[in-house]
């Protein structure tokens, strides 16, 4: 029998629609770079990984759902978002030549997943598992892929936070940025109990961390509490999550 953590993935992934649909209302209001851009997408993605997810706990387990879940989270899960971020970190040269870096190593994985067999005796009906992978060297492409993306967006993340933390008026952009860390930092965590064999562990960490990520993302926008009328949005158009530069 199913538990409830089976179904989290539908909460997530509508959790997921909606925040990339903010991420993305807001990239067509201020046009402030290509980090949102970035951002949607990779929520968008996070969210695509979580319907598989949805799928295989409702509908029972096929080699298509599989694949697609093993690239949309194993591969992408992170790496679009710490993109972004990268756009805000570095200069915007240095963020392509590692955008031409980390596309390709994406495809080339994502292929290689495609034309992998399926070994059947480590499927289970409505769970799934990396361990169903007939070529395990696969695997070994998602740890630098996660790696790219735990440098950036954890590790940009904590960077800001302590960068804002000297800012007396900056609290907001501390706390956001926090939010945001220990977002990105648990689904790292249940991929690693994925790996032996503890999906449901995943499923609640993917859920808690995109809802962290999304309130540290609004709390930055928002601004800094004060009692005096609140600004409108316009004038926090540069005061997006982990921004340390413009990213020019």
């Amino acid at each position: 029998m199913r538990s409830f953590v089976s179904y989290l993935p539908i909460v997530t992934t509508v959790v997921a629609v909606l925040f990339a649909w903010v991420i993305f209302d807001r990239y067509r209001s201020v046009r402030s770079g290509p980090h949102l851009a970035w951002w949607a997408a990779g929520v968008l993605l996070y969210g695509v990984g979580t319907v598989t997810e949805s799928s295989v706990t409702l509908f029972g387990w096929n080699v298509a759902i599989f694949k697609a879940w093993y690239i949309s989270g194993a591969l992408l899960g992170g790496a679009p978002l710490a993109q972004g971020t990268v756009y805000l970190l570095l200069k915007r040269k240095t963020a392509n030549i590692l955008a031409a870096v980390l596309v390709p190593f994406i495809v080339v994985a994502a292929i290689a997943v495609a034309f992998a067999p399926i070994n059947y005796g480590a499927v289970e009906a409505h769970r799934l598992s990396g361990t169903a992978m007939g070529w395990q060297w696969v695997r070994l492409f998602s740890p630098f892929i996660n790696t790219y993306a735990f440098i950036f967006l954890v590790g940009g993340a904590v960077l800001s936070a302590f960068r804002y933390w000297k800012q007396r008026d900056s609290a907001h952009r501390v706390r956001g940025n926090t939010l945001i860390a220990v977002g990105a930092l648990l689904p790292g965590i249940g991929g690693m109990a994925t790996r032996l064999g503890h999906t449901e562990v995943l499923y609640v960490m993917e859920l808690i961390g995109l809802s962290l990520i999304w309130l540290g993302y609004r709390e930055i926008v928002r601004g800094p509490r004060i009692a005096s009328a609140p600004q409108p949005v316009a004038s926090l158009s540069s005061a997006d999550p982990v921004t340390v530069s413009d990213g020019s």
